[in-house]
C-alpha cells in the first residue's frame, strides 16, 4: 500500500503539429499512410484481452476511395456479447482495487505513446477510414485524445482530493468508488478521440467497460484499443466488440449488471436506449447512469455590427470542415439584410476556392462523407432545396459517389426560417442561411432560440458589446457551448468542456471533471474517536 498522497500535474494542451511542407513530420505521416494502404488487415474482437474471430465479417473501406478495402473486421454475436460482459465483470474486482495512481499511470502512458510513436498510426488510420484531412485528424485523433487521457487523470486526482469537513472528535472522509456492474460505451464515427474517451473515462476511475464502436470507423478504433493494451491496460477492463447495434445493444441492455451507458450518436438511438432502460428498470441491480451527447442543429446569429470577414471565415470553417460531420457544425445562419450583399459575394468567392478530394493530397480542405447512407441522406436535402420554390442554392449543390462519397460544400438561402434545412439535422456540408430584416432582429432572435429541439452549440457575431450581452441572454438555453465572434466548433479539452442540453444530450461536459463524477459512486465515512457509552443525552437530566 502507498503511504503518500500523489498528485498529477495539471497538463497543458498537446501542441498541434502543423505538418509544414518539407517537414519530417509530414514525411513520416505520408509514409505511414502508404504503409497502411498497402496492406489489408483482419480485425478481431478483443474480449478479456484475447483476440476473438467470429467468422461473421464486414469491410473497412476508404470513404474517398470506396473500392479500396483497408481490412475486414469480425462482428460480435450473442455469444461474444455475453463473453464480453462476463470478461468485464471478471476483471472488475482486481481493477477496482488497483491503487488509483496505477490506473492513472496507464492512461498517462497511453498519452505519451500517442504523442510519440503511435501518433502517425492513429492519425493515418483516422485519415483513411474517416476521410479526415491531416489537420482534422491531428486535432482529433492525436491532440484531443492525448488531452483526454492527461486531463482526465488530473481531474480524477482533483475529485479524490475533495473531502468534507471534520471535527475534533471525528474524522469525515469521502471515497469515490466506481459504479457496480459494467459500463456500456457506444461510440460515434466522427471523432476518434470521442470513441476512445467514452470507454476510457469510466475505466480510469475503476469501472469495467463493454465498448461497441461505430461500424464505419472500426479500423481507427481498433488501433486505439491496441494502444491502450500497449500502455498496460489489464485484460477485460475494456472489451472491444464491433457488431450490429441491434444485436450488441439489445443483449447488453437486458443484462441485470448494466450500471451505466456512455453514448455519442443520434438522438433517435439515444431515446430508444433510454426507453429500454426504463422498460428494464425492475431487472437491473442498479439504477444505470445514462450519459449521452446526441444531435445538433447549430446556429450562427449575426448582428448588423458583425465583422464580415470574421463571420465569413467562421461560416466556412464551421460548416465545411470535416464535411460538416460534426455534432457542433454550423448548419443554420441568421444574417441581417444590411450586411448580406457584401457577405454573400465574399462568401461565394471563398467557398468556390475550396479544394475537395483525397486526404493524401494535403492541399485539400475537404474530403468525402463517411458512407453511402450518409451520402444518400445529404443528397436528398440538396435535391429538396433544388426543387423548392422557397429556397435557392447559391453555391455548391453537386455530388458524386462514383469513386468516393463526395458532396460539394453547399450553401442554401431559405425564404423562411422554418424551411426544412433550417430545422432538421443533416450532418453534412450544407449551410442554410436565412436573411432577416434588421428591424426584425428581436423576432428573429426568438426564432433562432425556438426553431430547433437541440441545444448543442451556437455562435453570435457582433462588435456592439450591448448586443453581445443581449444575444447571450436571449439564447441562454439554445447552446451548451456558446461562442462569441467565433465558429461554433473546435471545443478544446480543459478549455471548453463540451456538451449540450435539450435534445442534444445530458450535458455532462466531456473534457471536464463533471463527466468523471458520473462514473463514481461516493461513500461517506465517519470515524468517531471517542464514541458515547450512554444512550442518554444531557437534556434528560432533571434537578
Amino acid at each position: 500500500m502507498s503511504n503518500a498522497y500523489f498528485q498529477v500535474k495539471k497538463p497543458n494542451n498537446e501542441p498541434i503539429i502543423p505538418y509544414t511542407s518539407g517537414s519530417k513530420e509530414k514525411a513520416k505521416l505520408k509514409a505511414k499512410l502508404k504503409e497502411l494502404k498497402g496492406k489489408e488487415i483482419e480485425i478481431p474482437l478483443i474480449i478479456g484481452g484475447k483476440e476473438v474471430y467470429t467468422g461473421n465479417t464486414s469491410e473497412c473501406i476508404i470513404p474517398h476511395n470506396k473500392n479500396h478495402v483497408l481490412g475486414k473486421y469480425h462482428m460480435a454475436g450473442e455469444k461474444e456479447v455475453n463473453m464480453a460482459i462476463e470478461a468485464a465483470l471478471a476483471a472488475k474486482e482486481q481493477w477496482e482495487k488497483m491503487p488509483w495512481e496505477h490506473r492513472a499511470s496507464i492512461f498517462l502512458k497511453a498519452a505519451e505513446l500517442l504523442a510519440g510513436p503511435w501518433r502517425d498510426v492513429i492519425n493515418a488510420s483516422t485519415m483513411l477510414s474517416q476521410s479526415k484531412t491531416v489537420f482534422q485528424a491531428e486535432i482529433d485523433a492525436a491532440c484531443e485524445l492525448i488531452d483526454f487521457f492527461r486531463f482526465n487523470a488530473y481531474y480524477m486526482t482533483q475529485i479524490y482530493s475533495e473531502q468534507p469537513d471534520s471535527t475534533v472528535s471525528s474524522w469525515n472522509r469521502m471515497e469515490y468508488r466506481p459504479l457496480e456492474g459494467f459500463i456500456f460505451a457506444v461510440t460515434p464515427f466522427n471523432f476518434t478521440s470521442i470513441a476512445a474517451n467514452l470507454p476510457s473515462a469510466p475505466a480510469m476511475v475503476g469501472n469495467v467497460v463493454v465498448w461497441k464502436p461505430a461500424s464505419s470507423c472500426v479500423y481507427s478504433n481498433y488501433f486505439t484499443m491496441k494502444l491502450l493494451q500497449e500502455a498496460g491496460l489489464p485484460d477485460g477492463v475494456i472489451n472491444f466488440i464491433p457488431g450490429r447495434g441491434s444485436m450488441v445493444g439489445s443483449i447488453t441492455m437486458e443484462n441485470e449488471n448494466l450500471s451505466g451507458i456512455h453514448f455519442t450518436g443520434s438522438t433517435a438511438v439515444f431515446k430508444s436506449m433510454w426507453k429500454t432502460v426504463g422498460d428494464n428498470i425492475d431487472k437491473y441491480k442498479y439504477y444505470p447512469r445514462i450519459v449521452g451527447e446526441t444531435g445538433g442543429k447549430d446556429f450562427v446569429f449575426a448582428h448588423k455590427s458583425a465583422d464580415i470577414n470574421a463571420l465569413r471565415t467562421a461560416l466556412i470553417r464551421g460548416a465545411f470542415e470535416f464535411q460538416g460531420q460534426k455534432c457542433s457544425a454550423a448548419s443554420r445562419a441568421y444574417i441581417p439584410n444590411s450586411i448580406w450583399d457584401e457577405l454573400k459575394e465574399n462568401l461565394i468567392d471563398k467557398v468556390s476556392t475550396i479544394k475537395m478530394g483525397d486526404v493524401e493530397d494535403f492541399t485539400n480542405f475537404m474530403s468525402a462523407v463517411i458512407d453511402q447512407a450518409s451520402f444518400d441522406k445529404i443528397k436528398s436535402y440538396i435535391d429538396f432545396a433544388h426543387d423548392s420554390e422557397d429556397a435557392q442554392i447559391i453555391c455548391g449543390g453537386k455530388y458524386d459517389d462514383s469513386q468516393g462519397f463526395f458532396i460539394e460544400p453547399t450553401i442554401i438561402v431559405a425564404d423562411s426560417p422554418t424551411f426544412k434545412t433550417m430545422e432538421e439535422e443533416i450532418f453534412g456540408p450544407i449551410l442554410t442561411i436565412y436573411v432577416y430584416d434588421d428591424e426584425k432582429f428581436e423576432e428573429t432572435l426568438n426564432i433562432c432560440n425556438t426553431t430547433s429541439p437541440y441545444g448543442l452549440t451556437g455562435a453570435v457575431f457582433a462588435q456592439d458589446r450591448n448586443m453581445i450581452v443581449h444575444m447571450k441572454e436571449k439564447l441562454r438555453h439554445a447552446a451548451g457551448n456558446f461562442y462569441i465572434n467565433d465558429k461554433p466548433t473546435g471545443a478544446v479539452v480543459g478549455q471548453q468542456p463540451f456538451g449540450g442540453g435539450r435534445a442534444s444530450g445530458t450535458n455532462d461536459k466531456a473534457g471536464s471533471s463533471l463527466n468523471l463524477t458520473r462514473w463514481m459512486s461516493p461513500r461517506s465515512i465517519k470515524e468517531t474517536f471517542d464514541p458515547p457509552t450512554d444512550y442518554r443525552y444531557p437534556f434528560m437530566d432533571e434537578e
